[in-house]
């Protein structure tokens, strides 16, 4: 799907800033998509972008009202609802990455009915992607892998795209999950794929184009993991990645959810290799991410110079110390350097 911005973000009444975490999450990567925030009385978070009604929102050219809060199950409020009827009767697309689907409420429906707006469930894709053909395409890919789930993934292909861009560079940073395509603008949900049309939807996701152009795509899962494998590999043939970059959290032992131990970082960039060779036979490791929020800066530091000796490609915390090291080690491939 392709939603589009300006965005209103609605946070609805919610508890605290972990309940609006997909707003705040829009809000830090894409503060120039972000006009302002709708809360209800009594929430209690804040994304620090001005309060606006819908119809402020209107006039300042917001296209679409994100909502941007979560909840326990994914459900959508009964007392939300008015509010999501009436961006629709401004005008305002509307997209949730809730698991109630909106046209599934009566009102909502009506409204975009009556509007013409669109309706946008980022947990769900209506497109009809093709299989996967893993022929080979023009442009550079770099695909975020891990050693587990939620150890980063999302974060270090966003801050790549922001150092490449910065430096001009001609990068896109390519979502694969909820969050990534309000963020981005543009992708698809791959967990909710169905499993033949998951390289071919990741293909869709990051097309043909310009031989020097990155796609920096948001990798999901493990390889290793044994609920989301699957998921992972088909991303990984779709993705056709020339690089890619391990993502990894230094403090657990255990895979998220089940008693599957950790694979070794050499463990993941050996199984990539093996699988992703299948649509790029020139794939390669070139960095490494590590998510070191629960150790001491020293620490922190000497684990980063260790892995750098012990893989020989550079090795980073993307939020705590940035990306220019992994940039430099990118531009190296095909020339680019």
């Amino acid at each position: 799907m392709v939603i589009n911005p300006p965005y209103l973000i609605f946070l609805g009444d919610v508890p605290d800033a972990l309940a609006a975490k997909t707003g705040l999450g829009i809000v830090d990567w894409r503060p120039e998509w972000c006009i302002g925030q709708l809360r209800l009385e009594g929430c209690q978070a804040d994304a620090n972008i001005p309060d606006l009604s819908i119809e402020a929102a209107v006039a300042q050219g917001v296209k679409t009202m994100v909502v941007g809060a979560v909840n326990a199950g994914g459900v959508l409020p009964a007392h939300w609802v008015s509010s999501i009827v009436a961006a629709l009767d401004a005008g305002l697309d509307v997209a949730t990455g809730l698991h109630t689907r909106l046209a599934s409420i009566p009102e909502i429906r009506a409204a975009a009915e009556r509007s013409g707006a669109r309706l946008h469930d980022v947990r769900f894709s209506d497109h009809r992607f093709d299989t996967g053909k893993g022929t080979k395409r023009p442009g550079l890919r770099c695909l975020t892998v891990g050693t587990d789930c939620s150890v980063g993934k999302k974060y270090t292909a966003l801050a790549l795209e922001r150092e490449m861009r910065a430096r001009g560079m001609d990068a896109d940073f390519r979502a694969t999950g909820q969050t990534g395509v309000f963020i981005s603008g543009r992708g698809a949900a791959i967990d909710a794929v169905a499993a033949d049309f998951i390289s071919g939807a990741v293909e869709w996701i990051a097309p043909a184009a310009d031989p020097g152009h990155w796609d920096l795509v948001e990798g999901q899962g493990s390889l290793f993991h044994p609920s989301f494998a699957g998921v992972s590999l088909g991303l990984l043939h779709g993705a056709q990645a020339d690089a890619f970059i391990v993502c990894h959290e230094p403090t657990r032992t255990n895979m998220r959810g089940v008693k599957h131990a950790l694979p070794s970082i050499q463990q993941v960039i050996d199984m990539t290799i093996a699988c992703g060779r299948l649509t790029n036979p020139e794939i390669t490791c070139t960095g490494i991410a590590v998510n070191t929020q629960k150790l001491g800066e020293a620490e922190a530091k000497a684990l980063l110079a260790d892995l750098e000796r012990e893989y020989g490609v550079p090795a980073t915390d993307p939020i705590r110390f940035g990306v220019a090291a992994l940039v430099d080690r990118l531009q190296m491939i095909k020339g680019q350097g």
